[in-house]
């Protein structure tokens, strides 16, 4: 079984991505886990900046293989914020209700679809460079790859049901007329845009994982020759 460090300190991301990569051949450790206390700056100007930003920490500082994700809400009439700042839109120590009561202000008198928004998740896995290997962004560790989920949606005019993180409560599913908030998890966890990055991610571990290759077979032992 392959460990994979992931670099998140939120717990509700580590249950999601725990619950859609069930069945794969991965035991999934958190930085906390593995003893890392601090985390990586995400100062990057992009999701798919900081999610690789997260992943080469995670696998410098565990030296196990790492995945990490950015995700953003962009939101049509708002000329795409909150974007790369939606977890911290309303500031330092921003709770999820503050940036909720945000963007609901945000979109005060806004009607009908221009309320459109779209949840971008992007997933990025890394590893330690090997002796002599450079690293990337400052670290000892090399990207592999990164890949993204989309779901398009839009702003309730005020939070509906009691599930889930985030802006959850005020994102309506494009197509099913219920928030993220409303949906047992098991059902936000086959399409939401975490879900969909996961799944393009799943497909590239599993070649990690797989089930290792046949031995050659041996070789024909020599024949015996009996003396006369």
């Amino acid at each position: 079984m392959l460990e994979i460090a992931v670099g998140t300190g939120n717990p509700h991301k580590l249950e999601e991505i725990r619950a859609i990569l069930a069945g794969l051949d991965v035991r999934l450790r958190s930085l906390a886990e593995l003893g890392v206390g601090d985390a990586a700056l995400e100062d990057r100007p992009t999701l798919e900046g900081n999610a690789a930003r997260k992943a080469l920490f995670a696998a410098e500082r565990t030296g196990l293989l790492a995945i990490a994700d950015d995700t953003g809400l962009e939101v049509d009439a708002l000329g795409g914020e909150p974007g790369v700042l939606s977890a911290r839109w309303s500031g330092p120590g921003a709770t999820y209700a503050d940036n909720n009561r945000k963007l609901l202000a945000a979109l005060e008198g806004v009607r009908g679809p221009a309320r459109s928004a779209t949840f971008r998740c992007v997933m990025a896995a890394a590893r330690p460079a090997g002796d002599g290997e450079p690293g990337e962004d400052g670290t000892r560790a090399v990207l592999l790859f990164t890949v993204e989920g989309r779901c398009r949606g839009e702003i309730a005019t005020g939070p509906r049901g009691e599930g889930g993180f985030g802006y959850d409560p005020l994102f309506v599913v494009e197509g099913l007329g219920r928030a993220f908030a409303e949906l047992a998890p098991d059902e936000k966890n086959r399409l939401s845009h975490r879900a969909r990055a996961l799944g393009r991610l799943r497909e590239r571990l599993a070649g990690l994982t797989g089930p290792s290759p046949p031995a050659a077979p041996a070789p024909p032992a020599a024949p015996i020759r009996l003396r006369s």
